[in-house]
């Protein structure tokens, strides 16, 4: 039994734009009904269920901004996501539709990869967002605040507070909610966003029994825009819920359960997500996989700060891991590092937020300082030694405070044997 990607509306007076989006969005595994005017798509909403609806502006009769006003006297943005689909020149229709409560838009001509990545990052949002109501129904306090919020729908500016909490939950749903059960090695993680919604993500998770993943992402700009891709990329690259196979696929010739590597898993992300001139956005990341048999780390990175690797018995150094930032070139190539690790040697990813944290006199921390703290402080506990480099950053900047997110994943291998 095939698994629909989610049930989407596509209203057009267009057939032809009908037919070609409803098709492509078909073989994408999404279950697509289509509907040819506003009075048609009024009436499919109220007698069915959509998780999302792709919405013409231009139409006779009841025109794609009405439609939508319809839409929001009942449904909110995050409960029905819509996109609207506007002639390039007409950014006035753009302005209307955002004011109505249109979560998204594409310009016409459609570009199809556009329209797949918004329509993936409006579902995924929306399903994260359904998982978090679930679970705020068994809590009295939350409940509480929930009813609150219902009693203040009636005014644009409530709707919005509620859907930006509810995001910064989403986004704190997909950090660690525990460290993996191996006795190989020890794991540490410090987050620290520097506003409501962060751009930066992290997690560390078991793909079998003797493999472990984990990554550091870093989204470029700030706000709702970068939280949404960001909580996108870390519902790709969740294990437990992710719906493609970018971290573990059938071997086609055995059946059995293989493990992606690193390389392809960044090659395969920057090629899920096209570059859009109108978002400009872009991001960087770090992922690697530990065998923890082998002790082998192999990591690939897409234009993030370079991993700092410090051995036992050496003095800890930077590993330089090159690759562009995920989106900026569809055909670059990812290369992977293999690092084999001994007992004790320890990894520590980070995003830019740690080396470029400024303090007053608007000094930067560096890397250099973040080696140096790292050194220092190698003779304690993993965990400790993170919570102590987080200390020495908050310290350097002071009343300056964060422009940054700042996030760190540490791990110490501990051996095949421990």
């Amino acid at each position: 039994m095939t698994i629909s990607n989610g049930r989407i509306l596509v209203v057009d007076d267009d057939e032809m734009n009908r037919d070609m989006l409803s098709r492509r969005l078909l073989r994408k595994g999404f279950d697509v009904e289509t509907g040819r005017d506003g009075a048609e798509a009024l009436a499919k909403i109220a007698a069915g269920s959509f998780d999302l609806i792709l919405l013409d502006v231009m139409m006779p009769g009841i025109d794609g901004v009405e439609v939508l006003r319809t839409i929001r006297r009942e449904r909110t943005l995050s409960e029905l996501p819509v996109i609207m689909a506007t002639a390039r020149d007409q950014s006035e229709n753009v302005v209307a539709a955002l004011e109505a409560g249109a979560n998204d838009y594409v310009t016409k001509p459609i570009d199809f990869p556009v329209v797949l990545a918004r329509v993936q990052t409006q579902l995924a949002l929306k399903r994260a967002m359904d998982e978090i109501r679930r679970l705020e129904r068994n809590v009295e306090e939350q409940n509480e605040v929930l009813e609150t919020t219902n009693r203040k729908l009636a005014t644009v500016n409530n709707r919005m507070r509620r859907d930006l909490d509810a995001a910064a939950k989403i986004q704190r749903a997909f950090l660690p909610r525990s460290l993996p059960e191996t006795k190989a090695a020890r794991f540490s993680w410090r987050y620290l966003p520097c506003d409501e919604l962060a751009g930066d993500g992290l997690n560390i998770f078991m793909l079998d029994h003797e493999h472990i993943g984990f990554y550091v992402l870093d989204v470029s700009g700030h706000g709702v825009a970068s939280a949404l891709l960001s909580v996108t990329i870390a519902k790709l690259l969740n294990p437990d819920v992710s719906v493609s196979d970018l971290l573990v696929e059938l071997d086609p010739a055995t059946g059995a359960e293989r493990i992606n590597p690193p390389c392809d898993v960044v090659a395969r992300l920057n090629r899920h997500f096209p570059w859009d001139p109108e978002t400009e956005q872009y991001f960087t990341i770090q992922y690697g996989v530990l065998d923890t048999t082998k002790g082998e780390l192999r990591i690939a990175s897409a234009g993030h700060p370079s991993p700092v690797l410090a051995r036992s018995e050496v003095a800890a150094a930077i590993v330089d891991i090159p690759g562009l930032p995920v989106v900026l070139d569809e055909d670059a190539e990812f290369v992977e590092t293999s690092i084999p690790l001994g007992r004790g040697d320890r990894v520590v990813l980070y995003s830019d937020g740690v080396h470029e944290t400024m303090d007053d006199g608007g000094r930067i921390f560096g890397q250099t300082r973040l080696i140096e703290t790292l050194e220092r402080k190698r003779s304690v506990p993993l965990d400790d030694q993170m919570s102590e480099l987080l200390e020495e950053i908050t310290r350097f900047a002071a009343s300056a405070g964060f422009h940054d997110d700042v996030s760190i994943l540490a791990l110490e291998y501990l051996g095949a044997n421990s």
